[in-house]
């Protein structure tokens, strides 16, 4: 069986071609995501709808402030410094063949926290599958810091989608008639993979 981890937040990683067919097994999947206006958790709880596994949120020892303008500073300055804040969360991933890793963009690059959550675990042999939100400025460097962040994971093509903007006062967007359509395109891209859950 295809170890595949699917991630909603690396160089040289081995990327599976979208023609090899994968079999989820919903009790050897991880989906661990990092949301702030729950966007990417909405993304997380779809994907966990279609495939099954372990939801969880990725959660700091020291949360971040809730102000807008001072979390941004401060993630600037953690991104510079290459500051790695720790986690309250911890998961066992022996237990785990297939990780969703689902995150926003923040200044255009991954956020610390899953820059943390890669440090402190070892995906070796295991398949990456990132997923993002953004609010209208796209990916920045953040798929590509996954694959440099695990260079002995196959990592999959990732899904990313328009979110919030929380700097316009726009939050949790993905809902109503757009959560329909983040289903479909969900589910589409999940297609793409060749990933589908046993029956």
């Amino acid at each position: 069986m295809h170890k595949i981890i699917l991630f909603l937040f690396v160089s040289s990683c081995l990327h599976m071609h979208s023609a090899q067919a994968s079999q989820v097994s919903g009790e050897r999947t991880l989906i661990v995501y990092l949301s702030r206006t729950n966007n990417t958790k909405t993304i997380a709880e779809i994907i966990h709808q279609e495939v099954g596994g372990d939801l969880v949120a990725l959660e700091l020892e020291n949360p971040y402030p809730e102000k807008y303008k001072t979390i941004v500073k401060l993630v600037a300055e953690e991104n510079e410094s290459g500051f790695l804040p720790a986690l309250k969360t911890k998961v066992d991933m022996d237990k785990y063949d297939i990780i969703f890793l689902g995150f926003p963009t923040w200044g255009m690059q991954l956020p610390p926290p899953m820059k943390s959550f890669l440090a402190e675990n070892d995906l070796s042999g295991k398949t990456v599958i990132p997923f993002n939100t953004h609010g209208g400025y796209g990916l920045g460097n953040s798929f590509k810091k996954v694959k440099e962040l695990c260079p002995e994971s196959t990592v999959l093509k990732g899904f990313s989608i328009k979110g919030g903007s929380e700097r316009d006062g726009i939050f949790l967007a993905i809902k109503g008639k757009r959560r329909k359509d983040a289903k479909l395109q969900v589910k589409s891209w999940l297609n793409e993979l060749k990933i589908s859950t046993p029956k």
